[in-house]
């Protein structure tokens, strides 16, 4: 068994394929046209074969409270591995990313969490 979808609710499908694929550096993998959303999906450049984020409209009644309540405790929905995070948010600053918590040792693991535009909070991390 792998991992082969995992998806993140967002409040605007074309704002999010802009920021996961022109600031964020992913690859646009699927669109296909369900009536008034797609099904998208975008991979990362180094496994374009690899696990698929779904960016999955937030239309269901529980989506955007759950995402309003991980926002308000700064919880991030998902987490993205970097190689390093401190250059990963050198360069995401220097792009206009809004940054809830700058990098952050924490054991063996460095952490860094920002806004996806979407409603979400995303955390980097490497270890």
């Amino acid at each position: 068994m792998r991992i082969n979808l995992t998806s993140v609710l967002v409040d605007d499908q074309d704002r999010a394929l802009r920021f996961y694929t022109e600031v964020l550096g992913f690859v646009k993998k699927t669109e296909v046209p369900l009536g008034e959303h797609r099904w998208l999906t975008v991979v990362s450049p180094e496994a374009p074969d690899g696990v698929e984020l779904v960016l999955e409209p937030d239309e269901h009644p529980a989506a955007k409270p759950f995402k309003a309540a991980l926002v308000a405790d700064g919880i991030p929905y998902t987490s993205f591995a970097v190689a390093d995070v401190h250059a990963e948010f050198d360069r995401l600053k220097g792009l206009g990313v809004t940054f809830t918590q700058e990098p952050t040792q924490m054991g063996p693991v460095t952490t860094a969490v920002f806004d996806d535009t979407c409603g979400n909070l995303i955390q980097i991390a490497a270890m």
